[in-house]
């Protein structure tokens, strides 16, 4: 079971860069998949969440306006498309997934038992 995050990369202010995690080994029919980042010396904080089988999505206030999460489930990947990045959306930013066979969406880190591996995100001012 593994989880692959990419997309990651250095954008000036302003700009946008597209997330992507893909997951191997399970799909991701009954799963919550989110998004959390750590800039350095910060603690990690979610930043978006999506529920893969009724769609319903949360974001952080820091990014609503600019992120939007989707799902593409029949290629068990999840996409995190971020617009007018700030230099404030630095960071490593890690995709995680949970079973959640349910409705709604987990916005706590320990609720998730799989995680990626991470993919920095640069935004230079």
């Amino acid at each position: 079971v593994q989880l692959q995050a990419c997309g990651g990369g250095l954008v000036q202010a302003g700009g946008s860069l597209r997330l992507s995690c893909a997951a191997s080994g399970f799909t991701f029919d009954d799963y919550a998949i989110g998004w959390f980042r750590q800039a350095p010396g910060k603690e990690r904080e979610g930043v978006s969440f999506i529920n893969s089988s009724d769609g319903r999505t949360y974001y952080a206030d820091s990014v609503k306006g600019r992120f939007t999460i989707s799902g593409n489930n029949a290629k068990d990947t999840v996409y995190l498309q971020m617009n007018s990045l700030k230099p404030e959306d630095t960071a490593v930013y890690y995709c995680a997934a949970t079973p959640w066979p349910r409705v709604g969406v987990p916005i706590e880190s320990y609720v998730y038992g799989y995680w990626g591996q991470g993919t920095l995100v640069t935004v230079s001012s």
